[in-house]
């Protein structure tokens, strides 16, 4: 690799960096001796050391911390560092430790770290975008409205774009220099933020209406404009935004919607694997989904076109229900969402049109599986799962809402309410349980099973638009790594292998198997993208090549100046 920068210009310069490992001729070649200690180290001498000063740290959110400061000074050590301890530092990094860093983002804001986009400079977004002077390929942009089951959290949402770049790069191989983190900055109705002198957002409500609709089309313009062939990951918007948004721009360019999209890969991908224990098909018993806003609508929407094979056919023709807090979806209620309306079935027991207690919703449509994105902790009560239990061997519990702090159910009480026989994947992380002598691997269904592999077979294949077939190949993908007896949508053709998966070590595969999983979602996706006309014609070996080819590993170049 070539680049014109020397001296401190070059050491403080993130993507290039090597700190203590640059090299003795690198040192001369870029005027860096006495600039840094005299000892040249390995990446392996510079990870024991961040290691031991990791294990220093008080708490999550200063480990957090620390984690960013080590991105925004060395990348390529980040992520050998992130590589070598990923199950340790996924809930670092991301989820749930992300949630306490977006509410304190103003407070603990180091060094600049992607573009923010704010509502008064809105007649300056070509202007704006022009000042990110690389070629990227992949961009994940929030308003910072929905973050995670914490709320709006206005401009601090930031923290979520680059978690989500940090596992693009991380599992799956998009180097890390053609991704980029945006905050569309259109004001915040969290009062104590606007009160906080500290908050580094724009001390306004929320711009909403016709207002807001111009803006986000005005930065899709201007993106489009800056990068025509970028991958666009909608993320963390408001129920009420991210259905009509999606809807919008899916056709318009490449696109997808994290929490609609990549929600309902996992949770399908998790449900498949659930299903084939007791061998079980997916339209074989109810599935019931507790919470009705984009991520439960878009798991609804993957469901029922997967059990209805490729068409959603009428809102009874299957057994997927969803409920919020006013009870079942159904076409007599008059205060659903537009987005909500496809999903309200056209006719309930009329015992329970109304009824919102939970334990009566699971006894009368007796679920095999339950999923619940609510955000309501303690939601699933030991009634409801007792009552699955009651008419299913196997229940599939799901409490996948997060932060941890927001989960309907722990993974212990739910094994201990199920007498042991739930199979049970969940929104954050948690320990292994011990039960009747057995040891529990509980699997975190976190999107991060679907969205860089997606997002590398995406960029891999040169697709112009991201289909449901794509999501819905990326979702066989995990399930055929979780399951090799699962007989859904087998797929294989990447060369690799993943360990073996079972029902007491887990849903889904393991978290040190991603870059494998990556690779794999990858190839298929872009085969269905191939299938779909949306990427030009390449075959299973041309794809699995071209993935490799682009496959990023942390390592560090030779470094020569420019001529």
């Amino acid at each position: 690799m070539t680049t014109s920068l020397r001296g401190d210009v070059l050491i403080n310069e993130p993507s290039l960096s090597k700190g203590t490992a640059f090299t003795f001729d690198e040192r001369t070649v870029f005027g860096l001796h006495g600039l840094l200690p005299p000892r040249i180290e390995t990446i392996d001498q510079q990870l024991a050391r961040i290691e031991e000063k990791f294990n220093r740290l008080h708490d999550d959110l200063e480990r957090h911390i620390f984690l960013r400061a080590l991105q925004d000074t060395n990348e390529v050590l980040f992520y050998a560092f992130l590589n070598a301890h990923l199950s340790e530092l996924m809930p670092i990094v991301y989820t749930p430790t992300v949630g306490v860093a977006c509410q304190q983002f103003s407070q603990i804001y180091r060094r600049p770290h992607g573009l923010f986009l704010s509502y008064p400079d809105r007649d300056r977004l070509d202007e704006l975008l022009a000042s990110i002077e690389r070629d990227v390929k992949v961009v994940v942009v929030t308003d910072g409205q929905r973050i995670l089951g914490l709320g709006d959290q206005g401009l601090g949402g930031m923290g979520i774009p680059i978690g989500k770049l940090s596992l693009y790069a991380g599992v799956g191989g998009i180097d890390p220099s053609t991704t980029l983190p945006i905050l569309l900055d259109v004001g915040t109705d969290n009062q104590d933020l606007l009160d906080d002198p500290l908050y580094l957002g724009w001390h306004h409500e929320r711009v909403t209406g016709d207002d807001y609709a111009r803006f986000i089309d005005d930065f899709v313009v201007a993106l489009q404009r800056r990068f025509p062939d970028v991958l666009l990951q909608w993320e963390d918007f408001a129920s009420v935004n991210a259905a009509p948004l999606l809807g919008r721009y899916r056709d318009r360019l490449l696109s997808f919607n994290d929490d609609i999209q990549g929600t309902a890969a996992v949770a399908l991908a998790a449900i498949l694997a659930g299903l084939s224990v007791s061998d079980t098909p997916v339209d074989g018993c109810p599935i019931l989904i507790v919470g009705a806003g984009s991520a439960g609508t878009g798991i609804a929407d993957m469901l029922i076109a997967t059990i209805s094979r490729g068409g959603t056919g009428s809102t009874d023709d299957h057994q997927v229900y969803l409920t919020d807090r006013h009870g079942l979806l159904h076409s007599d209620r008059t205060d659903l969402e537009g987005y909500q309306r496809p999903f309200a079935r056209s006719s309930v027991d009329p015992s329970l049109v109304g009824e919102t207690d939970l334990a009566t919703i699971v006894r009368a449509i007796g679920p095999g599986v339950i999923i619940g994105v609510s955000g309501q902790p303690g939601l699933f009560t030991e009634e409801v799962i007792a009552a699955m239990a009651e008419s299913v061997e196997r229940p599939v519990v799901m409490p996948l809402s997060n932060p941890t702090s927001r989960v309907e159910a722990t993974p212990a009480d739910i094994l201990a309410w199920s007498r042991g026989r739930a199979l049970v994947a969940t929104g954050s992380p948690f320990d292994d349980v011990q039960i009747d002598g057995r040891s529990v691997k509980i699997s975190q269904a976190n999107n991060v099973y679907v969205f860089p592999g997606l997002g590398l077979g995406a960029v891999a294949s040169e697709a112009t638009r991201v289909t449901d077939a794509m999501l819905a190949a990326a979702a066989a993908a995990v399930a055929n790594a979780s399951f090799s007896a699962n007989s859904n949508a087998r797929f294989s053709g990447s060369g690799h292998s993943v360990s073996g998966v079972g029902p007491d070590s887990g849903l889904l595969p393991d978290l040190t198997d991603l870059h494998i999983v990556s690779r794999t979602i990858a190839v298929a996706v872009g085969l269905a993208a191939v299938k779909d006309g949306v990427a030009p014609k390449r075959t299973t070996a041309e794809l699995s090549a071209r993935v490799e080819s682009i496959w990023w590993d942390p390592v560090y170049p030779e470094l020569r100046p420019e001529q």
